[in-house]
């Protein structure tokens, strides 16, 4: 079974390193898990390091010749394999199995992967957890995101009373990356001293501040309630519906264009997609059939019309409804 937070620490204090690693799951995390065994593994005399990225056709005969290889300067390498979307496919799926079958002494195997779920487990990443370690790193929940900060606060050497805890919950809106920014932040601006509500008012910027960006990306992830709530802010907050609808309207034939799109990888790199946007289209267009952006994108042109006084309509009830059609394909009936 995948290692918990606490034997996945126990691994880290380790004064050996297994065969093979899968580290999976929210990306800051695994990242962050990864430099953590990296930095283990240098100080076990791991003093070579081969980094294999995978793509679209990535030649898996690769992972076998850098896992035999011979080196004339280091005793011990750690094979850095980098699998963003979690699929490593038939052939990949084979040559994992077949390392994990025979590794060879002295070379330990890292697998990341940013992208996962319950559907990318196989007889591959059985037999990976049979022969060394696997870790699945899931954001917090919403009752565990003000732990979550505690413990953060805590690696970074700092406290914090609870309401101040609370603030920067609410602050970084369940923003990971927003979050380890301001805690990074504080631990510099910050003395040893708990930190109270009134000096993590001042020192922690607004991370939670509506913006179109996040609108966008909160409908196109599934995330309904929370991109409700963003447009609801938006709109309190006196931002123009015609600029809204032009930033949306851009972003569905983004998404219309990876879906017509045969390589979508390809296409990702040509829109020159950052990988965590890449994932975020992907996942969007694995809920939904290309007709349903159609659809979504059709309606955000219509309301264009109505904010800008061509059409008749309430404009930001309309808005609320290809917002929830976004989020989620089964709520399309509410565009009818």
């Amino acid at each position: 079974m995948p290692l918990n937070h606490a034997q996945w620490q126990k691994v880290l204090a380790s004064n050996s390193l297994g065969p093979v690693y899968l580290l999976a799951g929210e990306e800051l995390l695994v990242l962050e898990a990864a430099d953590a065994l990296r930095a283990q593994a240098r100080k076990l005399g791991y003093t070579e390091r081969d980094v294999l990225d995978v793509s679209a056709h990535f030649d898996w005969d690769e992972l076998a010749r850098s896992a035999v290889s011979m080196s004339l300067f280091a005793t011990r390498r750690l094979l850095d394999l980098r699998l963003p979307s979690g699929r490593p496919g038939t052939e990949g799926a084979k040559a994992i199995t077949a390392f994990c079958a025979n590794p060879p002494p002295d070379v330990t195997l890292l697998i990341t992967a940013a992208e996962w779920s319950n559907k990318h487990e196989g007889a591959w990443t059985k037999q990976v957890d049979s022969t060394g370690s696997m870790v699945v790193f899931n954001a917090p929940r919403p009752n565990e995101w003000r732990a979550w900060i505690g413990a953060r606060l805590a690696s970074r050497g700092l406290t914090a009373v609870p309401e101040a805890v609370s603030l920067l919950a609410e602050r970084v809106e369940g923003n990971l990356l927003a979050a380890a920014q301001e805690i990074d932040k504080l631990a510099i601006l910050h003395g040893q001293d708990k930190i109270n509500a009134d000096e993590m008012e001042h020192l922690v910027a607004d991370s939670a501040r509506y913006d179109a960006f996040k609108l966008s990306d909160a409908a196109l992830g599934g995330d309904g309630a929370r991109a409700l709530r963003i447009l609801d802010g938006l709109r309190a907050e006196g931002d123009e519906l015609i600029a809204l609808m032009g930033w949306l309207v851009n972003q569905l034939q983004l998404a219309l264009r990876l879906a017509n799109a045969h390589d979508f990888a390809a296409q990702a790199r040509a829109e020159r997609l950052w990988p965590a946007r890449e994932q975020l289209f992907r996942k969007a267009l694995r809920r939904a059939p290309r007709e349903h952006w159609m659809q979504c994108l059709a309606r955000a042109a219509r309301i264009d019309r109505i904010a800008k006084g061509r059409e008749a309509g309430d404009a930001w009830l309309e808005a609320q409804r290809l917002i929830a059609a976004m989020a989620e394909a089964r709520a399309a009936q509410v565009l009818t």
